[in-house]
């Protein structure tokens, strides 16, 4: 029942991650020189978004897999007890 679970937890936070609207993380000033960079025909601002939104969750994937390994050495321990 536990893995059932743990299942549906995962499917739930995969659809949530994989569904998510276009998101527009940049600042202003940010977003303003990339759309005029654009206008006047550079490239530099295409990934600017991608590349705002892959460090914003670097930080969640690290605190994701410190988490799980705690969390899998807890339990072992736990066992082995």
């Amino acid at each position: 029942m536990k893995k059932m679970r743990y299942l549906l937890i995962l499917a739930i936070l995969l659809f949530l991650t994989l569904w998510t609207p276009d998101l527009l993380a940049q600042c202003p000033m940010c977003r303003m020189a990339a759309e005029s960079n654009l206008q006047n025909g550079g490239t530099e601002g295409k990934g600017l978004n991608t590349g705002i939104l892959y460090m914003l969750m670097m930080p969640y994937f690290i605190i994701g897999i410190l988490g799980f390994i705690w969390y899998r050495n807890r339990r072992t321990s736990q066992e082995d007890v």
